[in-house]
């Protein structure tokens, strides 16, 4: 069988992998991610091509140096009503835009990537939408002193499988591609694809 390689540093995605029995190794693609985000949105891209296109990097860097490997590259980002969020770097940052997002409804898009000898083989885009509460201003600040720096490198500011969950009151879709990787997709496209038994 072909060695599964993921282009991610994440440490969620591999707990996902490793929690599913792939055997796999890790081999963080290094990419400029804020250059070809400013690119694709000055080119008026939309959240999903834009969650699309950074995955296919990452799977198509990694896989340029390892022919045979099926390489997985994989990226989310938030879509408040066409606009894209993304990682926050501070803690006002992450106050703010909890700010903007509550008593609304936003949606995740975790992009996948497949790449096999440097060409893509197979692709998904998984969606989730998120209503959040009208939380009041001293529960957010409460939140983020307990959850911070935790929730900083989340793209929401929250982690549905800690006490993020609390900031909802419905959620529509995949639990795995809240947590950024659409798995039952990839785990269908793997074993049909005869990668992993099944």
């Amino acid at each position: 069988m072909s060695e599964i390689i993921l282009a991610s540093g994440s440490s969620t995605r591999k707990t996902l992998l490793s929690n599913a029995g792939l055997t796999f190794r890790a081999q963080p693609a290094r990419i400029d991610e804020a250059a070809i985000k400013a690119a694709l949105l000055s080119e008026k891209a939309s959240p999903r091509d834009v969650a699309d296109a950074l995955a296919e990097f990452k799977a198509r860097k990694i896989s340029e140096k390892e022919p045979g490997a099926v390489v997985i590259g994989s990226d989310q980002v938030l879509d408040l009503h066409g606009a894209v969020l993304a990682k926050l770097a501070d803690r006002q940052a992450v106050a703010d835009q909890l700010r903007a997002l509550r008593g609304k409804q936003h949606s995740l898009l975790s992009a996948v990537v497949v790449y096999e000898n440097a060409k893509p083989v197979w692709r998904h885009v998984g969606q989730v939408r998120l209503k959040m509460r009208d939380i009041s201003d001293s529960f957010l600040e409460a939140y983020i002193d307990r959850n911070w720096p935790g929730i900083g490198d989340s793209v929401g500011g929250y982690k549905l499988e800690e006490e993020g969950i609390r900031l909802f009151t419905r959620i529509e879709g995949d639990y795995f591609t809240v947590l950024g990787l659409p798995l039952l997709d990839l785990l269908g496209f793997l074993t049909q694809r005869g990668v992993i038994d099944g």
